[in-house]
């Protein structure tokens, strides 16, 4: 993986926020969390994970009255082993929570409840049965991913979804087979895959899948495939030129200074020949009373002139 550039401004709009978050799962993300909401389910919202806050800002701006958002990531703090220090030193090196903040609150006017350090942290700083969405893309290491979908599992409402990151990216084998190895082993149902990303559910994924795929078979900017694997349906999706949903500026936003008009063409053309100056009257005089043998021999005379 290779490290998102970070910034130290205020980001104007959300794709000036550093991170991983393509425009798929953008759409995806917007279209569960708002079909939630037409559902009339309710509950709180959890990201294991934040980076610089790109996916975090989506989320929040999605929380109904009354819920909770919850992040989790180790930020500036020290890992639970040597290998998760090594993979964080690898990516995330940038990564510290007053830039995490400062991206938030230029969308938000408050900020999630934080919690800083590992995410074998959450379930014991979230109740079970509470959330409606969870987004896990904290390590990629398998014996973290295997707990942080155990811990999902315990924290997420029955309806709720659950959305593993790099679940078959070629340098997260971890997150691969601890995604796969819940699907066979322990109750996860896929609703749909991305490029990046799985949806999941502990619930039935049926009824959601048929809203999902009536919603895609409209779109042109998607591609779309059903599967059959071990038992499961598998929505397939990916991006065919799609752009990011529409996301309201943030409060630091400026608008773009209009370009400026183009200078007027000019077209040089070939200058008009000058007119040729009306014969005097004693030359229109001469030209009538002459006979024509003479006039001719006058011409000729002028043009024998030196």
């Amino acid at each position: 993986m290779t490290n998102a550039q970070a910034t130290d401004k205020h980001p104007g709009e959300l794709a000036d926020v550093p991170g991983w978050f393509p425009p798929l799962d953008q759409m995806l993300f917007t279209w569960f969390l708002e079909q939630q909401k037409k559902a009339g389910i309710k509950g709180d919202l959890l990201e294991l994970g934040v980076y610089m806050g790109k996916s975090a800002i989506l989320l929040g701006h999605h929380l109904q009255d009354g819920e909770l958002f919850t992040v989790c990531d180790l930020f500036e703090g020290d890992a639970p082993d040597e290998a998760n220090k090594a993979e964080y030193s690898q990516s995330y090196a940038s990564l510290t929570q007053q830039a995490f903040e400062r991206n938030y609150l230029s969308f938000h006017d408050a900020l999630p409840t934080v919690i800083t350090g590992p995410s074998s942290l959450v379930d014991e700083k979230v109740a079970p049965d509470t959330c409606r969405f969870i987004h896990i893309d904290a390590s990629h290491l398998y014996e973290h991913v295997y707990g942080d979908i155990g811990a999902a599992h315990d924290i997420l409402l029955p309806e709720g979804v659950v959305v593993l990151d790099d679940f078959r990216s070629e340098h997260t084998p971890g997150v691969s087979v601890a995604a796969w190895e819940a699907v066979l082993n322990r109750g996860l149902r896929p609703v749909c895959l991305s490029t990046q990303k799985m949806y999941a559910t502990w619930g039935d994924p049926g009824p959601l899948q048929e809203e999902l795929l009536e919603m895609l078979r409209q779109r042109s900017d998607v591609g779309l495939s059903v599967q059959e694997a071990a038992g499961h349906r598998l929505i397939r999706t990916r991006s065919r030129g799609m752009k990011p949903p529409s996301f309201p500026q943030s409060r630091h936003y400026v608008e773009p200074a209009p370009a400026p008009a183009a200078a007027p063409t000019v077209t040089e053309t070939r200058a008009a020949r000058p007119a040729r100056p009306a014969p005097s009257r004693a030359r229109r005089l001469a030209k009538d009373l002459l006979p024509p043998v003479v006039t001719r021999a006058v011409r000729r005379a002028r043009a024998k002139r030196p």
